[in-house]
C-alpha cells in the first residue's frame, strides 16, 4: 500500500487512526472495533465490509500508528518539563 496514502487515511467512522496490519492486509480501527481489508492493494473503506475484531484483538494492546507514538512523546516531555517547575 502506498506510504503516502496510509498517512493521511483515517477511519471513516471515528475519523481516528488506523493500524496497518501487513500480514492481514488490513487497517484496523481500535476504537471502533473494526478491521477494514486491503483488496488488490486498494483499501475497502466501508463498514459493511469491515470486520469486526474479536475481543482478544480489541484487548491486545498492538503497535500504534507512528503520529500517536510521537504525539505521546511530545506530551510526555511536556508533561515532564511542567512537573520540573512545580516540583
Amino acid at each position: 500500500m502506498d506510504k503516502k496514502l496510509f498517512e493521511i487515511i483515517a477511519c471513516p467512522l471515528c475519523k481516528g487512526d488506523l493500524n496497518y496490519r501487513k500480514d492481514e492486509a488490513e487497517l484496523v480501527c481500535r476504537p471502533c472495533g473494526l478491521a477494514y481489508p486491503i483488496r488488490d492493494d486498494i483499501p475497502v473503506m466501508l463498514d459493511n465490509e469491515a470486520r469486526t475484531l474479536t475481543t482478544d484483538e480489541r484487548l491486545d494492546g498492538g503497535e500504534a500508528p507512528a503520529a500517536s507514538k510521537d504525539s505521546a512523546a511530545k506530551e510526555s516531555a511536556s508533561d515532564d518539563a511542567a512537573g520540573e517547575g512545580s516540583a
